[in-house]
């Protein structure tokens, strides 16, 4: 694999890679692939070693950005098992990913036997240690070559893996944020909803400009009024009143996190009032300075809890609460992390263990993939 940071031929040791494994600079041994064709389905389901894909120059993702993605984490637990959290979840918003994009959807069965695959492959290549975490990335992206702007007729899914640290590299480090009021990142009616990776490129912009006034991360308004708050980068808000939890409803512009739905939950579980509803920008800074407003945080996959510190706009800067990680986004951020890595109770049945013991299928028959292939109308 010449030429790819990261790869085998390029990379420390795992050993040493695991002392301080970052996020998302090294990769694992393996990857999995699936292929589907219009007439044919999905067939031909490998794990295969870790290696460069073969796409042409006039590859249709490269043209028109035809690719969609998924991120969650494998956790090592006691005994040397490994589990994720709510994969299902992220299986069926893959496909409603893929539905957005005139894509075909990945049966959820194979989805969850391709994570399988990963870790049961790559199971040594999970950090120890709070926090830590394989991080799997499974995507799909048009594998046709042609100009010609349609849904391409061939795909191609991918899963591939990384041992991960903290997202910001810090842990709990409060994070800065500048309100972009220049740039929208989804529309009404766009893919705002959907893990498209042209939604990400089209966020860089915005990112960058909240790194030129000195900021961690950028935070999205609505594109209509540019009043409502709706996202922080790729993750979702909470905005904390004491006792009282509220998150930006989904409007068809917000992804539907997988870890803003847990922690809804997880909050009411403990006794905190959990809903949905609408900040503005101007309301987030007025009830920031006046107290009212207690913490901030954002949530992600990739990130998990991190508290927000303070915002910077074209109008001035302000702190949230004293600055610092408050108790409610902490006690959010431990309950979490200890049902994920599993010192906690699972009463809602979300970690789901994946690459128990037992060989490792390097591909899958036809007949065993019969039953959960098909041929979904795009």
């Amino acid at each position: 694999m010449p030429g790819m940071p990261g790869s085998a031929d390029h990379r420390p040791g795992r050993e040493e890679i695991l002392r301080s494994p970052g996020f998302g600079r090294y990769f694992t041994d393996h990857m999995v692939t699936v292929a589907w064709e219009a007439g044919r389905g999905w067939h031909d389901a490998r794990l295969t070693r870790y290696a460069p894909l073969p796409i042409e120059p006039a590859n249709m993702t490269l043209q028109y950005a035809q690719t969609v993605l998924e991120g969650l984490k494998a956790h090592r637990r006691s005994g040397g098992a490994a589990a994720a959290l709510r994969p299902h979840v992220h299986a069926r918003r893959f496909q409603a990913s893929a539905r957005r994009m005139a894509m075909p959807e990945l049966p959820e069965e194979l989805f969850l036997r391709a994570l399988d695959a990963m870790v049961r492959a790559d199971r040594d290549w999970i950090p120890s240690g709070p926090g830590r975490s394989l991080y799997l990335r499974p995507f799909m992206f048009a594998h046709e070559s042609g100009f010609g702007v349609r849904a391409a007729d061939s795909y191609l899914f991918v899963v591939v893996a990384s041992p991960n640290d903290s997202y910001f590299g810090t842990g709990a480090r409060p994070v800065s944020v500048w309100l972009c009021e220049d740039y929208a990142r989804a529309v009404p009616g766009g893919t705002g909803a959907a893990k498209a990776g042209a939604n990400y490129a089209a966020s860089l912009l915005g990112q960058a400009q909240a790194a030129e006034h000195g900021c961690d991360q950028v935070v999205w308004l609505d594109a209509v009024e540019r009043r409502w708050v709706e996202e922080m980068g790729a993750m979702n808000l909470f905005f904390v009143y004491g006792d009282r939890l509220v998150t930006p409803a989904l409007t068809g512009s917000l992804l539907p996190g997988v870890t803003r739905s847990t922690l809804l939950a997880l909050a009411r579980d403990l006794g905190y009032r959990a809903e949905e509803g609408r900040i503005s920008a101007e309301q987030w800074r007025r009830d920031a300075e006046s107290g009212a407003l207690t913490e901030v945080f954002a949530c992600g996959t990739a990130a998990g809890v991190a508290p927000v510190g303070s915002v910077t706009s074209a109008a001035g800067t302000w702190a949230v609460g004293d600055g610092g990680a408050g108790p409610v986004t902490g006690r959010l951020r431990a309950e979490l992390l200890a049902l994920q890595e599993g010192t906690a109770p699972d009463p809602h049945g979300w970690m789901h263990e994946l690459g128990g013991p037992g060989p490792v299928a390097l591909s899958w028959p036809a007949a065993d993939l019969r039953g959960l292939l098909r041929t979904p109308a795009r």
